[in-house]
């Protein structure tokens, strides 16, 4: 597949065929994967394939707790957990939280209740040790370092691409951090970054929707002209 072509198609993907992804399949994905760029070339990423029964449930479960407040905020108008946002109203979204999973459990369940059922699970940590956080000691939310450790995770689904898969990051889990760290056994250098599902696709996404260049570009200032217009 053309370079562009990939990545102009390649979107979440949530709904996977019973297929397994084999061992050797998944090994080629992380061995290409591993060339993602990362500060100092430290790589500092850990991933857990997790192939255990009732490991998986847990995870999903830990999931779980995360997914249907994001659902309650997001069903308030809320984009979830926004580092700036109204607090209260975040909080009175989430008292709606309860009243979503009675009800998702009263139905067949979609990606987040059948986690556990994915053809293939990674839990992928960052080491902190290796993260040059420049914004560390800003007054503000910090996200430097996850520049060296998300693109690993987009190439992970790149790669997998190649190999006729699909899939989707998520960071849900994150919510949950220490109980998912317990899980796994990650030491305290070690940091939730995401879960990345991969598997058959039941269908691929081939026109995918996006704003266009001139919406979030401008010429020189943020509140510059346009750019690409």
């Amino acid at each position: 597949m053309e370079l562009i072509d990939a990545l102009r198609t390649t979107g979440a993907i949530r709904e996977f065929t019973p297929d397994p992804v084999p061992d050797d399949v998944l090994v080629r994905v992380l061995d290409t994967a591993r060339f993602a760029p990362s500060g100092g070339n430290r790589q500092g990423w850990r991933v857990v394939v997790v192939k255990d029964v009732d490991a998986r449930r847990r995870l999903r479960d830990l999931y779980l707790d995360g997914w249907y407040e994001y659902l309650a905020m997001g069903a308030a108008g809320l984009t979830p957990w926004a580092p700036v946002t109204h607090r209260a109203a975040e909080a009175r979204a989430v008292a709606d939280a309860d009243r979503i999973a009675r009800e998702a459990a009263a139905g067949p369940g979609g990606f987040a209740e059948h986690l556990d059922e994915v053809p293939a699970l990674l839990v992928v940590f960052a080491d902190l040790r290796a993260l040059a956080a420049v914004d560390r000691d800003l007054d503000r939310y910090t996200l430097a370092g996850g520049a060296s450790i998300y693109p690993f995770t987009w190439s992970l689904l790149l790669a997998a691409r190649s190999e006729g898969l699909g899939g989707v990051v998520t960071t849900m889990p994150i919510r949950r951090e220490a109980d998912v760290k317990a899980l796994f056994g990650a030491p305290d250098e070690l940091a939730v970054a995401a879960v990345v599902a991969l598997g058959r696709p039941v269908r691929q996404p081939r026109r995918l929707t996006r704003r266009p260049v001139a919406e979030w570009a401008s010429t020189d200032r943020v509140d510059g002209a346009p750019f690409g217009g």
